[in-house]
């Protein structure tokens, strides 16, 4: 979320404190329907996804040193940018693109992710579960 304004500092102040008492809802109506703006400024924890890199969007996924957990959160974060299926390599490539440790297996991610429940096989494509989302945090 973004907040700038022009005026004196006292009123800039009351303007942000109104909006930080509605934000945690507002995010909560975009995290549920990311597609609502085609996929502008999508949005998952207070983070949106237009504005923040993927490196950063895994900064704020805990533990992401894990290759099947970095997986799944790379995987969610292609979701809020607007790409509902993947393929195992859109996640290779989105982490390549991003200058992020590749995965040595982004195949066997995908099927550890699915035994979990945290993705789900359709076709040659995969989704991202709402236990998967869940388990994000």
């Amino acid at each position: 979320m973004e907040f700038s304004g022009e005026g004196t500092p006292e009123w800039l102040e009351r303007q942000l404190d109104k909006l930080l008492a509605v934000a945690p809802e507002l995010m909560k109506v975009k995290a549920e329907n990311p597609q609502t703006n085609s996929g502008a400024d999508a949005t998952n924890g207070g983070i949106s996804t237009n504005v923040v890199a993927l490196a950063t969007f895994l900064k704020g996924k805990k533990d992401t040193s894990n290759q099947v957990r970095r997986f799944l959160a790379t995987a969610q974060w292609l979701h809020l940018k607007g790409q509902n299926r993947h393929k195992a390599g859109d996640v290779a490539k989105a982490l390549s693109a991003a200058n992020q440790p590749r995965l040595t297996n982004p195949a066997d991610a995908l099927n550890q992710n699915v035994a979990k429940g945290h993705c789900e096989k359709e076709g040659g494509l995969f989704f991202v579960t709402p236990e998967g989302i869940k388990a994000l945090g």
